[in-house]
């Protein structure tokens, strides 16, 4: 159907134009109102991070890793890929190792959370510091962070009989064996290939020669 100036309307325009129309009525008023400026809702949460409850007023959807540099400033967690593959923004949370790129803040509220600042410090290095600085198990340094965190959690995993793909009989403890650490540890990548040293450092901590 054509009209006097040339714009033609279709029955099917028609009635998409109709939809659209009625659909839009239909919303309430304050969601009609709503412009792109609109400021996004935040909501309140509050964990311990290395020891201090500390409580924050977020955006739903701030990841952990963002919560943590970026409003709390606590750095020493990287963005690595940013997609949970590299395990340079390993935390942990509640004594579990996490990927914080992959979880929401908000999920965590009321939990207690350690970064590589509450592990150790520059006067008093935790121990699996001291490992990998004796063996040189870092080399740019940007993963090591997480491959400290991700190692530490490990040998509790160990510790607690947590069994993994490798481990040969899922009714017994785990021996902290090269084969195991790997496994356990293939989450975690070192850019610089440092993987022997990172190895040997968590051996040492272990009392084991995983060299």
């Amino acid at each position: 159907m054509n009209d006097t100036h040339g714009f033609t309307l279709t029955r099917r325009g028609a009635l998409v134009g109709g939809a659209a129309a009625a659909s839009a009525g239909a919303l309430p008023a304050e969601a009609q109102t709503l412009t792109k400026e609109s400021p996004t809702p935040t909501v309140p949460v509050a964990f311990t991070v290395n020891g201090k409850r500390r409580e924050l007023d977020l955006d739903p959807r701030v990841t952990l890793l963002d919560a943590l540099r970026e409003h709390l400033h606590l750095i020493g967690s990287k963005k690595g890929c940013d997609h949970g593959q590299c395990g340079a923004c390993t935390v942990m949370v509640d004594g579990k190792r996490i990927n914080s790129c992959l979880t929401l803040a908000v999920m965590h509220d009321g939990d207690a959370i350690t970064t590589i600042e509450g592990l150790g410090t520059p006067d008093k290095l935790h121990p699996m510091q001291a490992a990998f600085v004796r063996h040189d198990g870092y080399q740019c340094g940007y993963c090591t962070p997480g491959q400290i965190m991700a190692s530490v959690a490990m040998l509790q995993e160990i510790k607690d009989g947590v069994p993994s793909y490798v481990s040969a009989d899922l009714t017994a403890k785990p021996r902290v064996d090269g084969q195991e650490v790997r496994e356990r540890m293939s989450g975690n990548i070192c850019r610089c290939a440092a993987y022997s040293n990172i190895v040997a450092a968590i051996g040492d901590v272990a009392g084991e020669d995983l060299a």
